[in-house]
């Protein structure tokens, strides 16, 4: 499953990867934690690319209260078309969340150890998403909310974890947007594009939600893997 990531890439860099106008105040992000507001990139009416914030955690259109979110921050590629949760999104409003890196938990003797997954040359790049619009209760506003695909891990993710986010390379962005059901579909697969994704441990501070900070990317070095760790606030994986 995917439930903490990070993306602390300059402002330009996004714009640049997703062709977007928007120039929103967006602050370095070490560790995204759900139900945080998080960058999205989805069509709007004009046919353009937006930039946008969506709470990470989708509500479906017909839920009664805003707490089911908190188990949909990952749809699995494999059921995504039939789980009444995610079905009409998948078909209408698919989007790209940015992101320069995730974290997985290994397991170990002592617990579980944080591994982040990212590219070699530490640039952006994109989840595959599911966007929903909810419209809120009398005691609850709209919210705008977002999942990320889930499949199979490749080799790399598959040394953490069994699971990895669906990640697109950006000649598929147009395709995943607004593309018909059958060619997304044939999208959400292990990543194997050009870039190269490497895996590292790293503190175990991460598993905090209230940590946020440069230092969770960092290496860690073996003799600081010695302590047990499990993040808190991970989902169940849909």
């Amino acid at each position: 499953m995917c439930g903490r990531y990070s993306i602390t890439t300059p402002l330009e860099a996004i714009i640049q990867l997703f062709k977007v106008a928007e120039r929103p105040n967006l602050r370095p992000r070490y560790n995204v934690a759900p139900t945080q507001m998080v960058p999205a990139v989805r069509l709007g009416d004009d046919g353009n690319r937006h930039l946008v914030e969506l709470r990470w955690g989708l509500i479906p259109g017909w839920a009664k209260d805003s707490k089911i979110g908190y188990r949909m921050i990952n749809a699995r590629a494999e059921t995504v078309r039939e789980k009444p949760a995610f079905r009409s999104a998948f078909g209408r409003r698919r989007c790209l969340l940015a992101a320069d890196g995730f974290y997985e938990w290994q397991k170990t003797g002592n617990g579980k150890q944080p591994y982040r997954l990212c590219m070699d040359d530490g640039g952006p790049f994109a989840f595959a998403g599911l966007w929903e619009f909810w419209e809120g209760t009398g005691d609850e506003p709209a919210i705008e909310s977002c999942s990320i695909l889930t499949t199979d891990a490749n080799d790399v993710a598959a040394r953490v974890h069994n699971r990895m986010p669906v990640i697109l390379d950006e000649a598929d962005f147009d395709a995943w947007l607004d593309g018909p059901a059958e060619a997304a579909a044939g999208l959400m697969r292990p990543y194997s594009g050009s870039r190269t994704m490497i895996a590292y441990p790293v503190d175990s501070r991460v598993g905090n939600v209230r940590n946020d900070d440069s230092a969770l990317i960092e290496p860690l070095s073996e003799v600081d893997q010695d302590e047990p760790s499990d993040p808190d606030g991970q989902q169940s994986l849909l």
